[in-house]
């Protein structure tokens, strides 16, 4: 007679007595990780770095507003003061978004300048414009104390391991993964809430350490002509698909869209040439751009960002390149910078 196999240790399990154990609880996600977040690891957004852009309302009659943080210093000021300047003379009303290219970008601007879809008469710029440079696109690396952020070991560690790293001290060695590679640039880093790379310094030639925003999903740019041309900040668009790294120190990134991407990431796509419309009637109206600053208290929104040198923010980015939770089976060991999109919370109108 043939008896089943049983093994050891499942006879064991038979025997022992019936003491149940409590789970261990599931780690958190990294939106948990957000909501767990202290009030003093958000940090405010000043309203005059806001910009809300308002689109005409949607098929339903629903508002549609898309609100942009510009850029901080050391990065891409002249094009930053030239938006503002837009915004504040009233040039970007009654523009429209001209080009949507799928898994690329969304673009607005005058449809008439630098659109081959168009023959009317470009519109007149605001005086007061600064002139840019595309020397501009990148800043020097001990702008935000690049030498002084690769100076701790562990970070020169991270560095020849090719790690992301953040500019606080208790924030770098918890994000250092698996090998958050960049295959763009030397170094990717997280400073004062921005995506950043750099070439440390370290090439052939030992030029100056640079450092420069990179085009994550959402990141806002200039358009431009060929080079030297850099862009007034006249045309703009933003990321609405896989990141372009390769158009990183290409052209001036001067902020990102913090809410409301949904309004022109579900745009239809232009059938011409990149994506331009080549029917009128496909564009889509941009009714205002203001400056937070300059809309009546009751209307200006406000906004935080995680603060990328804290302990949860650390917590967060080190989830989101190893997921635990319980939907996921295996971690996946890594992420590039831009799968750590930075949290951003909307604090209410005023």
């Amino acid at each position: 007679m043939t008896r089943p196999l049983i093994s050891l240790a499942a006879l064991l399990a038979l025997a022992a007595p019936s003491f149940a154990q409590e789970a261990a609880p599931a780690p958190p996600s990294p939106a948990e990780i957000v909501d767990q977040a202290p009030e003093d690891e958000w940090v405010a957004i000043p309203p005059e770095d806001l910009l809300v852009m308002t689109l005409a309302p949607a098929a339903d009659g629903s508002e549609r507003k898309v609100v942009i943080q510009l850029m901080p210093a050391p990065f891409s000021q002249d094009w930053v003061a030239n938006i503002r300047t837009f915004a504040r003379a009233g040039w970007f009303d009654d523009i429209t978004v001209n080009r949507v290219q799928d898994n690329y970008v969304a673009q607005w601007g005058d449809a008439n300048y630098d659109n081959p879809e168009s023959t009317g008469e470009a519109k007149a710029l605001p005086d007061g414009l600064i002139a840019t440079d595309e020397r501009n696109y990148t800043a020097p690396g001990e702008a935000i104390g690049l030498s002084t952020l690769l100076a701790d070991s562990t970070r020169d560690l991270a560095l020849k391991t090719g790690h992301v790293l953040s500019t606080s001290d208790e924030t770098a060695g918890v994000i250092i993964a698996n090998g958050l590679v960049d295959s763009y640039a030397q170094l990717s880093l997280f400073d004062r809430g921005w995506p950043l790379a750099s070439n440390i310094g370290a090439d052939d030639e030992s030029e100056p350490a640079a450092v420069w925003p990179i085009h994550c999903y959402g990141m806002v740019g200039v358009g431009r002509n060929m080079s030297p041309d850099a862009g007034t900040g006249a045309e703009l668009y933003t990321v609405i698909g896989h990141a372009p790294r390769h158009l990183d120190r290409n052209i001036a990134l001067v902020g990102r869209v913090v809410e409301g991407i949904e309004h022109l990431s579900s745009l239809p796509r232009g059938k011409g040439q990149l994506g331009f419309y080549e029917d009128e009637a496909m564009r889509t109206p941009i009714l205002t751009v203001r400056v937070a600053a300059d809309l009546p208290a009751s209307e200006r929104p406000s906004f935080e960002y995680l603060a990328t040198d804290g302990a949860s923010f650390a917590r967060y980015a080190e989830a989101r390149a190893n997921r635990r939770d319980p939907f996921f089976i295996v971690p996946a060991g890594g992420a590039d910078i831009c799968n750590i999109p930075v949290p951003v919370r909307r604090t209410g109108s005023q």
